[in-house]
């Protein structure tokens, strides 16, 4: 983990927050969040296996960006991109989470190989068949305040680890969360919400 420059604690930017069995929160149970930013003043994120009802191209056309006649042809030119419930803040908004190989004035870097961008531009891009070679986008965010997500995870309420790219960018969201348990070698079948119990 990186350490945060105002109070020297680890930063969790660039892991993944894995929800454990015991998640009291509904909307987040079974949920991988991938976290974007973390300081002392809270955190951000976006959970990446939670599909929202509406495809990429119907998205695209709410949006006015492409026509019926473009959606048809959309395969073609464009691609595919799971729409994700990135979370219960904000949820009309949207974000591109991608690869490093697209900026725009609005791109920021999250970690290494991964960046977002929040506005239409990118959405025209991959429309064209442009823009980042691996791409999701989320609607809505995940926020924590001020040790907020501190606390959770001392309540055994997450796990972390280091994120990776494939499961970020992957299209099958139902596997997410045992893949993601997977980097840390556990089975989900044989995940506890309890703690501290032989």
């Amino acid at each position: 983990m990186r350490s945060r420059s105002d109070d020297e604690t680890p930063s969790l930017e660039g892991h993944f927050l894995i929800a454990m069995p015991g998640m009291e929160d509904e909307r987040f149970a079974r949920s991988v969040v991938y976290v974007c930013a973390h300081s002392a003043n809270g955190a951000m994120g976006f959970i990446i296996n939670k599909a929202q009802p509406l495809s990429f191209a119907s998205l695209l056309k709410q949006l006015d960006i492409v026509t019926d006649a473009d959606e048809i042809r959309l395969p073609e030119k464009g691609r595919e991109v799971s729409v994700c419930a990135g979370g219960p803040v904000e949820q009309g908004r949207g974000f591109i989470l991608h690869s490093d190989d697209y900026d725009s004035e609005s791109t920021v870097e999250v970690d290494d190989g991964i960046s977002l961008t929040p506005t239409l531009d990118i959405l025209k891009a991959l429309s064209r068949g442009d823009g980042p070679s691996s791409a999701i986008m989320v609607l809505g965010y995940s926020g924590w305040g001020a040790g907020q997500l501190e606390s959770e995870i001392a309540a055994n309420g997450w796990l972390t680890c280091l994120a990776d790219l494939d499961i970020v960018f992957g299209n099958e969201l139902d596997t997410k969360y045992g893949r993601a348990l997977a980097i840390l070698g556990i089975d989900p079948v044989f995940l506890t919400s309890e703690a501290g119990h032989a």
